[in-house]
């Protein structure tokens, strides 16, 4: 069973919800992101969003923006992040080994590369799906196919300004799970969530049986223990990346030990209560 499926299932019977945050690889540097990793494990993490550097960043606000900018400033390249997962997956202790990992990549790469090498190096990297954010619902199905072979989950966004109809034929082609968007815009932190968003979360429900996570400006354990009530999953991005900014000049274990407090405080946020 592919651990995304495996997860949830077990989140399910457990009656807790998934935290997942969101890493830029590469950023400030490679040795960085393979010790955040089992940290983030370590401290709650228990599905770990991993995005691909680009140029031409798709609805990422200006903090996922530069920290793109910085991987890609050390020459961080597709082949060494994946090459890090693989000595991640091969080395890591067993929470490592059996945490779920998803790629959030730009098509541009994807298809540079050739979607049947993305795919088959994704899948030996020890990678169980990938986020495409620009690639339209339409023109979906063939990757989705491909992914599925190698039993990788193409996740799918879903938005508020997504029209109903819309927004069902994105669910029936998203496997895994569905990413959804809180806020029209891009990514960053929000001291506050739009007061439609419970309930567009609800309608969606009654229309799939796939997990449904929320992400884009969730960034504090408040936030995070009142969205658990319709979420089986909290995606948090910025206000994690943020934290890494000015990791360059600081020492890596001062660096990764302030982002794992922080992901341990969300996660406690999620804990079961008595």
């Amino acid at each position: 069973m592919n651990r995304i499926d495996a997860l949830f299932a077990r989140l399910k019977s457990e009656g807790r919800r998934a935290l997942m945050p969101f890493l830029t690889a590469g950023d400030p540097d490679l040795a960085t992101t393979a010790a955040l990793i089992p940290e983030l494990v370590r401290r709650g993490a228990d599905l770990l969003e991993i995005g691909v550097p680009y140029s031409d960043p798709v609805a990422d606000g200006p903090v996922i923006a530069a920290s793109y900018h910085r991987a890609l400033t050390q020459g961080i390249r597709v082949a060494h992040i994946f090459q890090t997962l693989r000595t991640l997956r091969a080395e890591g202790d067993a929470a490592v080994r059996e945490t779920p990992l998803i790629s959030m990549v730009s098509f541009s790469i994807v298809n540079k590369m050739g979607v049947d090498r993305y795919l088959n190096d994704a899948a030996t990297a020890g990678l169980d799906g990938l986020i495409v954010p620009d690639l339209p619902v339409e023109e979906s199905a063939k990757l989705q196919e491909k992914a599925t072979l190698r039993d990788l989950k193409l996740i799918q966004l879903i938005t508020p300004t997504t029209p109903r109809a819309r927004a069902v034929e994105i669910a029936r082609l998203t496997t895994g799970f569905i990413y959804y968007v809180s806020v029209a815009g891009i990514t960053g932190e929000r001291k506050a969530l739009p007061e439609d968003l419970k309930a567009n979360v609800a309608w969606l429900r009654t229309q799939t049986d796939l997990p449904i996570c929320i992400g884009f400006g969730i960034s504090s354990p408040d936030q995070v223990q009142e969205l658990a009530e319709v979420a089986d999953g909290l995606i948090v991005g910025s206000a994690l990346v943020r934290r890494l900014a000015d990791a360059a000049n600081r020492p890596k274990g001062d660096v990764v030990k302030e982002v794992g407090d922080f992901i341990g405080e969300l996660s406690g946020a999620l804990a079961p209560k008595g």
